[in-house]
């Protein structure tokens, strides 16, 4: 059974809901998630990791290397679609205090200036506990900013939908699951590690992109993060297109090993858009496997 940071109604329980018809665990927070991934309580937890506006999600980004190791199996991409949902008999005249999640608010902010200029707005810890609470008669807001499933399952009322500031705006969300068997390599993949630096230095993240570079993988996505050690101690969270049975992704990481201090593998796991890399001439499996037979050639 897998987990999911709730509550029900949520863009994440929809991105799992497109992986399983099974009810899933709701966990009010993405390390209560992932927790109880690591302690058995289920198989596996769907967490959002990133987020096409507001960039990653710091905390799924910590807790996945905060505690027993786990590894990322798979990825779901889901379209944000915010609505404005309100108790039935309220207008949009009425609407003087609006409930919703930190990231909805800021990807509608465009709309909400234009339209309500004048209403409060309050974050709270999930769209779909916004909906929720707006849902109770004895709320003190008026409105809510969700996701249409979240709006119809507190029987609330649209009054207004697709009010994001960006249209095409994506979630990523992951599944994390314990250590165990990689998924196979379908030739669309993906890899996750956080590579930390021995010690900082001129040319130190250059180092790292190097790796990679100078052997034809193509990163998706980097961003540093805190060690929480030492002020201005930083590590890199990675996404590279590949997986770890390509050569060039297995010399990659040889590389980083040498050069970092740690390097954390999470994971090499199908792309959800089954987007296969551009691998240049010299970076296939043959090419690596051609040089190496004529280094043995030369001994």
């Amino acid at each position: 059974m897998l987990g999911y940071f709730g509550p029900a109604g949520t863009f994440t329980h929809q991105a799992m809901l497109s992986i399983t018809d099974a009810d899933g665990v709701a966990f009010s927070s993405v390390g209560e998630a992932l927790d109880a991934v690591r302690q058995g309580q289920v198989t596996g937890a769907v967490v959002p990791i990133e987020n096409s506006v507001e960039g990653g999600v710091s905390a799924t980004l910590d807790k996945l290397v905060d505690g027993d190791p786990l590894m990322i199996t798979g990825e779901v991409v889901i379209p944000v679609e915010f609505g404005l949902y309100v108790r039935p008999g309220t207008s949009l005249g009425d609407v003087a205090s609006v409930l919703t999640h930190g990231h909805a608010a800021a990807q509608c902010r465009d709309w909400l200036a234009t339209m309500i200029p004048s209403a409060q707005v309050t974050e709270a810890g999930s769209t779909a506990g916004a909906a929720k609470e707006v849902s109770d008669p004895a709320s003190r807001y008026d409105a809510a900013i969700c996701a249409r499933v979240a709006g119809q399952l507190y029987e609330l009322e649209e009054l207004a939908y697709s009010i994001e500031d960006n249209p095409g705006a994506v979630t990523r969300f992951v599944v994390a699951s314990r250590p165990g068997r990689l998924p196979e390599r379908t030739g669309a993949d993906k890899t996750t590690l956080v590579a930390y630096l021995h010690q900082d230095h001129p040319g130190a993240l250059l180092e790292i992109l190097q790796q990679f570079a100078v052997r034809g993988v193509n990163l998706c996505r980097i961003e540093s993060r805190p060690t929480k050690t030492l002020l201005g101690s930083y590590c890199f969270a990675i996404d590279a297109e590949g997986h770890l049975a390509d050569r060039r992704l297995t010399e990659t990481l040889l590389g980083l090993h040498r050069i970092c201090r740690d390097v954390i593998f999470l994971g090499s796991y199908p792309r959800a858009d089954a987007q296969p890399p551009d691998v240049r001439r010299g970076f296939d499996d043959e090419s690596f496997e051609e040089a190496q037979a004529w280094l043995e050639r030369l001994a």
